[in-house]
């Protein structure tokens, strides 16, 4: 076990590492960040003032290694450079070692500020924005999971029958239509076209401000049409999954000895088949439940819901840097976490899967 741990540990941090050292060269090694953040008509005197503030005007190597250390929980600073008052009061630090000339520290990783949200830290908007994203993802893989394993039983069960042929059609309708154009259609048909029959709203976040000025309610409707449409394809992934690992299954000599003892399909399927079939639907639900929080970008922007993907498009159109690395490096630690979380699964589920090798 601890061999495992290990093990994961370094791919975790080889992984952040790579992805850090990537995504600081794509947006500060390949443009002009100080530009970006001014308008293109600004003058030399105002992009180097620009460059002086965020250290732009650092060479790139050096600010590579100004950035990791503001990342890392363990991090070294200058007496002589740098107020600690000043370090402490925003990285909330605690002293470990005071030489003459530096102090090392142990903090939160620093994503740094917005330049575009009046110095706004990364981390308070990541914060405010990730739990809706999380939530939307959790409730569409619920309703995948929910509804893919089902179908994929029954169009097992009933293998070449209409119910077959039918739920295979819809399964790859789902997965041929892209979800930005999924979400379009649903949010006009079914938030436009049929509203005063569902209720729904084209757009709309999970709170909202009341008409009468008397307060930020909570709007569980508005969760309803993305996380449907965020769902679709994953549904699709898991039915054929299901359908395939379960036919083979149950093709095993083990489930005709059940067969042949007398028990019920119901209890072939639960105590038997069912269990076993799950290894391939688990890795799928793993990855795409990754992929639901990485790729709400469209859903979330075209139907309003304030989660990290549409903050990652605004930051984006605004060339906010800092929010999209942070972003980024939040789901990038993300999927590292979810696929230890998807090794302990697998362990569970098949006895032979050993975690130390």
């Amino acid at each position: 076990m601890l061999r495992y741990f290990l093990h994961k540990l370094t791919y975790a941090f080889l992984t952040l590492f790579g992805v850090v050292s990537l995504v600081f060269v794509l947006f500060n090694g390949l443009g002009d960040p100080a530009r970006m953040m001014l308008d293109q008509n600004a003058s030399a005197t105002q992009v180097a003032q620009v460059k002086h503030k965020y250290g732009f005007d650092q060479p790139l190597l050096k600010q590579y290694v100004y950035y990791l250390n503001d990342l890392s929980p363990l991090s070294v600073h200058s007496k002589t450079k740098t107020d600690f008052t000043a370090i402490n009061k925003r990285f909330k630090v605690v002293k470990l070692l005071n030489t003459k000339q530096n102090t090392i520290v142990l903090k939160a990783p620093y994503l740094r500020v917005s330049y575009f949200k009046q110095g706004k830290k990364v981390s308070s908007i990541i914060g405010e924005t990730l739990p809706n994203t999380a939530i939307l993802a959790i409730l569409s893989i619920s309703i995948a999971i929910v509804l893919g394993v089902l179908m994929g039983i029954f169009s097992a069960l009933y293998k070449d029958s209409f119910l077959d042929k039918t739920i295979a059609l819809v399964s790859t309708i789902g997965m041929s239509i892209p979800s930005f154009f999924a979400a379009i259609v649903f949010a006009w048909f079914f938030g436009f076209v049929l509203h005063k029959y569902t209720g729904l709203n084209m757009t709309g976040s999970r709170y909202e401000v009341d008409d009468f000025g008397e307060g930020i309610f909570v709007q569980w409707k508005n969760l309803i049409l993305p996380a449907v449409v965020l769902g679709i394809r994953p549904l699709a992934v898991i039915i054929q999954l299901m359908r395939n690992s379960l036919l083979e299954v149950l093709d095993q000599d083990y489930i005709r000895t059940a067969k042949a003892k007398g028990l019920s399909q119901y209890q072939i399927i639960r105590k038997h088949a069912l269990k076993n079939a799950m290894n391939p639907v688990v890795t799928a639900i793993s990855g795409w439940f990754a992929s639901l929080l990485a790729g709400a970008v469209f859903v979330e922007y075209i139907f309003g819901w304030n989660g990290l993907g549409k903050e990652i498009v605004n930051a984006l159109n605004q060339s906010d840097l800092p929010v999209i690395m942070g972003a980024v490096l939040v789901i990038a630690s993300l999927f590292v976490v979810i696929n230890i979380l998807l090794d302990l699964v697998y362990a569970w589920l098949d006895p032979k899967v050993k975690l130390y090798e």
